[in-house]
């Protein structure tokens, strides 16, 4: 296993990434000043999302299953955690976006690869 969001494991049998591109940010408050650069005041964490792009292909799994099972997740709105193989827990994060598609088809309209990406914002821990 690659990485689980909540019961749904990436890996081979279902869908594996190629890459895990993850944004932190920071916000920053500021405060005009006559002659000088703006005064500023930490506030606290911003945005962290992930987003994992990747391929199926028919001959290794299913890749339209797997897709809907995380539309089907994404559907209910919850918050779920995020693990890897190794154990290292990213925080509870909630799917904004999946983008999927479909290439080289085999005469029945199945197709052989699928491209995806699948993204991900982190949401209080708490809540998940």
């Amino acid at each position: 296993m690659l990485l689980a969001l909540g019961l749904f494991p990436f890996s081979i049998q279902t869908l594996a990434f190629d890459e895990l591109a993850r944004r932190a940010s920071w916000r920053h408050a500021t405060a005009a000043r006559i002659g000088a650069r703006d005064a500023t005041q930490y506030t606290g964490p911003g945005e962290e999302t992930i987003t994992l792009p990747g391929t199926v292909y028919a001959e290794i799994a299913d890749g339209r299953v797997s897709i809907d099972e995380l539309r089907r997740m994404a559907d209910s709105g919850d918050a779920w955690s995020l693990v890897d193989g190794l154990g290292y827990v990213y925080g509870a994060f909630v799917i904004t976006g999946i983008d999927d598609r479909a290439k080289a088809f085999f005469p029945d309209g199945t197709p052989r690869q699928i491209d995806f990406a699948i993204d991900l914002l982190r949401v209080d821990s708490d809540v998940a």
